[in-house]
């Protein structure tokens, strides 16, 4: 019989209680020490209020990040207007995401990084499909509005 290794049981089990404790309906890994590994490509967005054709989902909550939120959000053929009561960064993952802001717009790429200040008045929009990850603070954006 194999010698067994009981620190390695210990991991898998501590991994398996995480994982089926975790609530998550996309890949999320957590460390004890609080760092965390979520797996973008598995997360799948809701619908965003009554918007047409905006999605999204947090991907980390209150108590596991209690100043930064992050999520994903989607938007298809569409176009929204938003006023930010917190700072953004968004990074774009797939297809071209557009802020309009004052008559201009800003256009990102796969791999481009925006930032947008707190009291920005912008339209997000896209003339196809857009993915990307945002990172808000403070934490609690949605009781910021």
């Amino acid at each position: 019989m194999e010698n067994i290794n009981e620190a390695l049981i210990r991991e898998i089990v501590q991994r398996v209680l995480r994982e089926m404790n975790s609530g998550e309906d996309f890949t999320k890994e957590k460390d004890p020490s609080g760092i965390l590994l979520v797996k973008t490509q598995t997360v799948k967005c809701e619908p965003f209020g009554d918007a047409q054709g905006v999605y999204l989902k947090d991907i980390v909550s209150l108590e596991e990040a209690p100043r930064m939120g992050a999520g994903i959000m989607e938007l298809d053929h569409t176009s929204f207007e938003w006023t930010l009561t917190y700072d953004e960064y968004d990074m774009v993952i797939s297809g071209v995401l557009e802020i309009e802001i004052d008559g201009r717009t800003v256009t990102g790429y796969p791999g481009d990084i925006i930032y947008i200040p707190k009291g920005s008045h912008i339209h997000f929009q896209t003339s196809s499909k857009a993915r990307y990850a945002y990172f808000v603070y403070p934490a609690d954006w949605q009781s910021q509005a």
